[in-house]
């Protein structure tokens, strides 16, 4: 079986059967070719202060819903933001904060409506099995109990005073399937994904919302869900455990690293 890479709710145990993870994308040979801007030290640094993979760093072209593009710092293959972003956490991490399912440092208010909009114009819209994949997302976060913040979703193009933006990026992905998002991040892509079912998409897109209200991959520490042995980094924005949940590595989480073919998309 193929495994393909993926790219806050500080609380929830979000389980899967087998193996998934969102927004990064399945990793095709021309991955190389973007490696084209030297990462200067600095960046190097604020990444080892966060111990974040210094190995997975590079520069690449972020895509808008509009089809602009700005350049963004790419974590991990599926972890984004700016360099501002970067150094900002990374001087937070200086100044003392603390450091399993794990979640960031970077969570989304406690008692707050996040607005979610599926974009719908142009050629990077949501197809209707990705917006059936994102209303059945969005469900699995409102139905969870206990769970202090809750998500209101829309359809259109009027996305700019949204909190979450979801869109489809295959365009600028070719050979790629799957997904990125920051931690937090307002834009969620998602590409390469039509040949599977809508349960596989919904798969992708609850991973990447859960990275952009600020949750890790549970495997941070070992990959293994792609088939690796490679630590993503802890500490920074965090890998803090998710009190309740598994410690370690747990194949039904539905953010490890690595998705399959047959994920039904369900917590």
């Amino acid at each position: 079986m193929r495994k393909l890479q993926i790219g806050l709710l500080g609380c929830l145990s979000l389980s899967l059967f087998l193996v998934s993870c969102s927004q990064d994308s399945e990793i095709s040979e021309s991955t190389e070719a973007n490696l084209t801007k030297e990462v200067p030290q600095k960046v190097i640094d604020a990444a080892a202060v966060l111990e974040l993979n210094t190995n997975f760093i590079k520069y690449d072209q972020f895509y808008f819903p509009d089809g602009s593009s700005e350049e963004r710092l790419f974590f991990e293959e599926d972890i984004v933001m700016t360099e501002d972003q970067l150094f900002a956490m990374a001087e937070a991490a200086k100044e003392g904060l603390n450091t399993r399912q794990y979640r960031t440092f970077n969570l989304v208010s406690q008692g707050r409506n996040i607005s979610i909009i599926g974009y719908t114009g142009g050629n990077q819209a949501l197809s209707n099995k990705e917006r059936t994949a994102l209303q059945w997302a969005v469900n699995n976060y409102n139905r969870l109990s206990g769970v202090s913040i809750s998500f209101t979703l829309t359809f259109g193009t009027n996305w700019q005073s949204k909190d979450m933006v979801v869109y489809n990026n295959t365009i600028n992905n070719p050979g790629g399937a799957g997904g990125s998002a920051g931690l937090p991040y307002q834009f969620v892509q998602i590409y390469g994904l039509s040949g599977y079912s809508t349960n596989v998409n919904e798969h992708v897109l609850t991973h990447e919302i859960g990275h952009s209200v600020g949750f890790r991959h549970t495997d941070w520490f070992s990959r293994q869900s792609c088939g690796q042995n490679s630590n993503e980094g802890s500490g920074g924005v965090g890998a803090v455990h998710i009190s309740g949940t598994p410690t370690g590595y747990d194949s039904t989480s539905v953010m490890l690293a690595c998705f399959s073919s047959n994920e039904d998309g369900e917590f």
